[in-house]
């Protein structure tokens, strides 16, 4: 304070030609002594405690305070120059409390508020993976407050605490001894701590006595870049600590002002003389048994606190509260070249003022207060690392930013850290060890959250595809999940296609199938004029042989991929092209009947059953299956869709019916059709004809009927493809019925007994047959 007021007063620019004066006063520690003090520098009443030969051209009023150091007085104090309206400036007390402007409204620090270093200490144990630690406090304001803040930000970020104690160094032994009772019973391996320099002396004396080591500690500005603590620490319990500490910072000129004392010495001041004595161990009237002080001892010999400028961020803070105070009394006196000394100063004033700078320091340093009269945040991660000539370098780490976006506030440079028991490895302190993808977080009943078992996700088709996860989420419609549960794979899409054996197969029946009708009908034309094949009906026959091949090939519109067009075609195809098939056998089967009536005498039923109304009766047949598909793919058309539901690890890629009525009455009318002409060939299978075709169709019409009606059940039943091949095998076991029963007979007569295809042949077996 000293140094930046003599800076001050020999600066032209600021507050030129006026003298900025100081009172000291000493509180001791004690929070009853420094509101003393607060209220003596308040009134202008204080103890005159060093006398000064200069003398003031002021009344000694004094403007602003800057103090105290620690957070328990500062509140008391504050709380009692609120109402007087007085600026105190503190540069080292950290608690958050002492933000609230209502409470404390002419209060100012230097130093970050703890709700930013508590925040920054939860972000840092998360960094590292830290969820189960225990934490220590100072029983204090300063303690308390900013454990509650890290425990607040710690639940956020998914931290849990094992305990959470505190004590006080006055504290007896017993509360001190259970404490490290509690540490060396506990699972968790990191110590979080907000204590005082004092406070953490007593713990790491009782922990060495103990002999408990082995933890990693977690360090507030108060103690980790303490040399004090470092000197205490002779066992190294807190080797590897890590924490947050004030920037370094360097202010030029002051080591030098600290270290230039013997000023001092030439005024006669009895604080020089004590100061001296106690440093250099000497006395300046010294008995014979006394090393005497010669007043020009090296002081930068000397390696004590005094010395130590590892303290220069909190000096620093000290040098910024003054020059706070000089730039607010700049603006209120409106200096230019000199200030107008005749104005009235009002604390009030300076408060307002305060709350409004914003300035340089000569290194570059901003300083302004936010409306909390708090500083910008930011803070270095300091590490403790052992050093082989048995000391500590506290090395910088990282950086914490708070006025920075969340995700960035928090920066570790690329810098090799020790651990406890002067470790390379990042110590692990988690209750429960992490849940690896494919399975779930299950909380354990009646500990923390961060106290869990893995299970496996239970359900199909669920994953998890993170660690510690707390649910296991469904896969999309069209995945299913691995074998592990830890990733949504694409569903086998199953389908009949021409590539599978079971496709390829039918492919294979059907094509021959068609081969086959296109040979019986190459053979039938060639041999058109022969007998046999004009006496069953060439033109039907022939309009048969053309349905059949359109029957065998419809089968082939079931295989592959659905599609729209696809799904349409093969029912309508199919029940266009069986009735077809149906209607020609149904004509034969008339004709047949038709032509034994006709031979009865006074029978003329074959002029009503001709040629023409054998065309006209398969085409009337066929139109009626045709409206009823056009009514089907007009109202609800089969369409392709996706059946997720019978298998849950593929998906069934079939042709969904639209509209079911539609389906069963294409189907329907086709059973109708075969079962009248399955009678009807029945009744006429005993005609005296010797080729008579009845008995063939009979033979047909039973298949084709036995074929149908064991095909419900097992298309109902059927699985996925199974479903479409059992479509298909009754198509084709149909269709190669009739063309077998039918056309068959005929086929190895006219190859193989050409001398049974003759009119005689064919007359004589008749005749033969009648008698």
């Amino acid at each position: 304070m000293l140094f930046a007021i003599t800076e001050i007063n020999n600066r032209s620019d600021l507050l030129p030609g006026i003298s900025l004066g100081y009172k000291l006063y000493d509180s001791c520690g004690s929070i009853l002594h420094g509101v003393g003090g607060a209220i003596a520098l308040a009134m202008g009443n204080e103890e005159v405690l060093v006398s000064s030969e200069s003398l003031c051209t002021r009344s000694a009023h004094v403007q602003a305070i800057i103090g105290e150091t620690s957070s328990s007085p500062c509140m008391a104090t504050a709380t009692v120059l609120g109402p007087f309206h007085l600026p105190m400036i503190s540069h080292f007390a950290t608690c958050a409390c002492l933000s609230d402007k209502v409470k404390y409204p002419s209060f100012f620090r230097t130093i970050p508020s703890d709700l930013y270093q508590s925040r920054a200490l939860a972000q840092l144990v998360r960094y590292f993976g830290w969820t189960w630690v225990g934490a220590i406090r100072t029983d204090d304001d300063y303690g308390n407050n900013g454990m509650a803040t890290f425990v607040e930000t710690a639940h956020q970020l998914g931290i849990c605490l094992e305990y959470s104690v505190s004590f006080f160094r006055a504290d007896p032994p017993e509360k001190i001894l259970n404490i490290v009772k509690r540490i060396r019973q506990s699972t968790s391996k990191v110590i979080v701590t907000f204590l005082t320099p004092n406070e953490i002396a007593v713990l790491i004396t009782a922990l060495s006595e103990q002999n408990v080591t082995g933890y990693q500690w977690v360090g507030t500005e108060a103690w980790i870049f303490d040399s004090k603590t470092v000197a205490k620490d002779k066992h190294h319990i807190l080797d590897g600590a890590i924490g947050l500490s004030i920037p370094k910072t360097h202010v030029s000129g002051m080591k030098e002002f600290m270290m230039d004392v013997r000023p001092l010495n030439m005024s006669g001041n009895q604080l020089f003389t004590e100061f001296w004595e106690e440093l250099f161990n000497c006395k300046f009237h010294a008995e014979s048994y006394h090393k005497r002080c010669t007043g020009t001892e090296d002081l930068s010999q000397v390696d004590n606190s005094f010395t130590d400028m590892s303290l220069m961020p909190i000096f620093n803070n000290v040098y910024k509260g003054v020059y706070a105070v000089a730039h607010a009394l700049h603006k209120i006196l409106k200096c230019n070249k000199t200030c107008q000394t005749d104005v009235t100063l009002d604390p009030h004033m300076i408060l307002q003022h305060l709350k409004n700078i914003h300035f340089q320091t000569k290194e570059g340093e901003e300083v302004y207060f936010n409306e909390n009269g708090d500083p910008a945040a930011k803070y270095e991660i300091i590490n403790w690392q052992p050093t082989a000539q048995g000391t500590v370098d506290f090395v910088t780490v990282g950086l914490y930013d708070a006025s920075l976006p969340t995700h960035r506030q928090l920066k570790l440079q690329n810098v090799s850290l020790n651990w406890a028991q002067n470790s390379k490895q990042v110590p692990v302190s988690v209750c429960s060890k992490a849940c690896s993808p494919g399975t779930r977080k299950v909380l354990q009943k009646g500990k923390p959250v961060c106290c869990y078992d893995c299970v496996p996700c239970a359900a199909e088709g669920e994953i998890s595809n993170s660690t510690d996860s707390i649910t296991c989420v469904q896969c999309p419609s069209d995945f299913w999940s691995n074998a592990q549960r830890d990733t949504c794979v694409k569903k086998e899409t199953e389908f009949l296609s021409y590539e599978e054996i079971m496709g390829a197969l039918l492919t294979a029946a059907s094509l021959f199938g068609t081969c086959m009708t296109c040979a019986v009908a190459w053979v039938f034309y060639k041999y058109r004029k022969t007998p046999v094949v004009r006496a069953n009906n060439s033109e039907l026959s022939f309009l048969l042989l053309f349905s059949l091949s359109l029957c065998f090939l419809c089968s082939l519109t079931f295989i592959g991929r659905p599609s729209e067009w696809s799904c349409m075609l093969r029912h309508t195809a199919f029940g266009i092209t069986f009735v077809l098939c149906i209607s020609c056998v149904l004509g034969k089967t008339i004709v047949v009947l038709m032509a034994f009536r006709a031979t009865l005498p006074g029978s003329n039923v074959m002029k009503w059953f001709g040629p023409l109304q054998q065309r006209l009766s398969v085409l009337a047949f066929t139109l009626v299956q045709g409206v009823i598909c056009i009514l089907w793919l007009t109202i609800n058309p089969p369409f392709p869709f996706k059946n997720m539901s019978h298998y849950k690890e593929k998906i069934i890629l079939e042709c969904g019916l639209g509209s079911p009525i539609g389906f069963w009455a294409v189907l329907g009318y086709i059973g109708l059709l075969a079962l009248l002409c399955f009678v009807l060939a029945f009744l006429a299978r005993k005609l005296p004809d010797n080729f008579n075709e009845a008995k063939f169709i009979t033979f047909s019409m039973l298949i084709f009927c036995a074929v149908w009606i064991t095909f419900i059940p097992a298309y109902v039943s059927s699985p996925g493809k199974f479903t479409v091949a059992v479509e298909i095998f009754a198509i084709l076991a149909s269709s190669y019925g009739m063309l077998f029963c039918i056309f068959l007979p005929k086929y190895f007569i006219i190859l193989f007994k050409p001398e049974h295809n003759t009119k005689k042949h064919l007359m004589g077996k008749a005749s033969h047959k009648g008698l």
